[in-house]
């Protein structure tokens, strides 16, 4: 009973997280990923694609494509529909049509390093190596990168509602990348639009439009400013930040999985140490 009530009170307050218990329509579609995996880029992408009128900010991306763990349930209940929302949660079986980005696990786990750091959960003094050890692999998201990944590539790899995308891929040559998501999204995209949604999505741009915005979105604001959520957006920049013992870990604990999706390991041997 006074779980009921607080429940209720939460709702019309708008203090609940809407998250994995979110009401679901048949003609949502969900941005999927493990945390730290281009997520918020994409949205960007996809958002200036879809409203070419203005370019897309910090301020106005919940409206546009709303994170489903930083809105309340009356808050998505009020996006108009259809809705494109974004998700970090493992296999849903209420999510009938997915964009799934994936990202080599030795690149996430540096990205959340921060990421962590930025949120005041992890100290500057704790080490990087430690992190992955204790936190990363075990699973710091309620399920680790592994579980997340092999969730949906088990249950939906096959199904004609499942997109999958390379984060690597879609920084390689994000205009191609970008034009397959339109597709998959039933969207008419022009090349002009296309190339206009890329330019207003650069990495940069997003760096610039964070420190005037901090403040004004709720995935930033009141956290950490000297720590940016927009980092390099580089692949591969584990190849000189990550420990070799900590690449070593995550190879060891996901080697088969990573190499099924095209990630190539430091040992070919540890390809067999987790088969997907």
């Amino acid at each position: 009973m006074l779980y009921g009530i607080r429940y209720v009170v939460s709702y019309f307050l708008g203090t609940d997280v809407a998250g994995r218990g979110m009401a679901v329509y048949p003609d949502d579609t969900f941005i999927v990923s493990y945390p730290r995996s281009g997520n918020t880029w994409t949205r960007f992408l996809i958002a200036n694609l879809m409203h070419s009128e203005a370019p897309v900010t910090f301020a106005n991306i919940e409206q546009l494509i709303p994170d489903s763990t930083a809105l309340s349930n009356r808050a998505m209940k009020r996006i108009p529909r259809p809705r494109l929302v974004k998700s970090h949660e493992y296999f849903e079986p209420r999510y009938a049509k997915v964009i799934y980005l994936v990202r080599d696990p030795r690149d996430v786990a540096i990205s959340l390093y921060h990421f962590r750091r930025k949120y005041r959960w992890v100290d500057d003094s704790y080490p990087l190596e430690k992190y992955v050890a204790e936190r990363f692999i075990p699973g710091d998201m309620d399920v680790s990168w592994g579980e997340h990944v092999g969730s949906w590539l088990g249950a939906r790899a096959k199904h004609p509602g499942f997109l999958l995308v390379r984060y690597e891929d879609l920084r390689r040559d994000t205009f191609k990348q970008l034009h397959e998501i339109a597709g998959f999204l039933g969207v008419d995209a022009t090349p002009d639009r296309v190339a206009l949604a890329v330019q207003r999505s650069d990495a940069d741009r997003l760096r610039e439009l964070e420190k005037a915005e901090h403040e004004e979105w709720i995935t930033t604001k009141g956290k950490r400013a000297d720590v940016p959520f927009i980092a390099t957006a580089e692949a591969g920049t584990w190849k000189q930040s990550l420990p070799s013992a900590a690449t070593e870990r995550i190879e060891t604990a996901w080697g088969g999985l990573m190499k099924s999706l095209g990630y190539e390991l430091t040992n070919s041997e540890r390809a067999t140490a987790a088969p997907p």
